[in-house]
């Protein structure tokens, strides 16, 4: 495992249960906000990349949004709950998003939700997931692309935490590799016989400006910036960064 990328070692059990409290109550809404603020209804078709569990995508698809639900682990597909799998507008499909097998000019919506970019030690790939963006969007679809708020990371930069899941305790150790331009995370999970089981996390910190010139490269043009899921105008200290771009048409 340790010769694989992080991604495809820790988004399984132990990511889902430490990560318990981001609710289905939490991206309902989420999902209340954007659909009104995209103006967008269903039976549009909506692609939720990177999708984890399908939070966002069951939520879409309770609503009527004809919905596929992409993601590279199938762990967490596999944790659908049954009854949002029989919801007959969602479907899960498992892939890498560098290259999604998914026609051209598909979707009136793409999602790139809770920081779920930026994880590829190249930045020539994440070019690539923006360019699949625009190839299965439709023209004058919209993406949302929802990233962490790099200022505010190196300000309220935490290096260490500890606490506690189910018997075992978890370690959390973070860190900026400022040649690579960065954030780390190492997480260490210690059941009490002393075993340790640990995982990594490593993000790229693009700025918005960064974000903004690739989505125009990939003729996705910027529209609407936000700092929150409330529709918060963004600001250096801004808890998120919500970039919505639409594709030429």
């Amino acid at each position: 495992m340790q010769k694989l990328p992080w991604y495809n070692c820790w988004f399984g059990s132990d990511y889902l249960e430490l990560y318990r409290h981001r609710s289905p109550q939490e991206a309902t809404q989420t999902i209340v906000w954007l659909t009104s603020e995209l103006e967008i209804h269903p039976p549009a078709q909506v692609l939720d990349l990177a999708c984890g569990n399908c939070r966002h995508g069951a939520e879409l698809a309770r609503l009527g949004f004809r919905t596929i639900g992409f993601d590279l682990s199938w762990p967490l597909l596999e944790s659908v709950k049954s009854e949002e799998i029989a919801c007959k507008p969602l479907r899960r499909l498992r892939g890498d998003m560098r290259s999604l097998p998914l026609q051209m000019n598909t979707f009136e919506l793409v999602l790139s939700l809770f920081t779920s970019f930026g994880y590829f030690s190249q930045d020539g790939d994440d070019l690539q997931v923006l360019t699949e963006v625009h190839r299965v969007l439709r023209p004058g679809g919209k993406f949302v692309l929802d990233f962490l708020n790099a200022p505010l990371v190196r300000h309220e930069f935490i290096p260490a935490e500890t606490g506690q899941m189910g018997t075992r305790e978890v370690i959390v150790e973070r860190w900026v590799d400022q040649i690579r331009n960065r954030v780390e995370k190492r997480i260490s999970l210690r059941s009490p016989g002393g075993a340790v089981q640990e995982y990594r996390e490593s993000v790229r910190l693009y700025e918005v400006e960064d974000l903004q010139r690739m989505l125009l490269r990939c003729g996705i043009i910027p529209e609407q910036i936000f700092g929150d899921y409330t529709g918060s105008a963004y600001q250096e200290r801004s808890p998120r960064l919500i970039l919505i771009g639409v594709k030429r048409a």
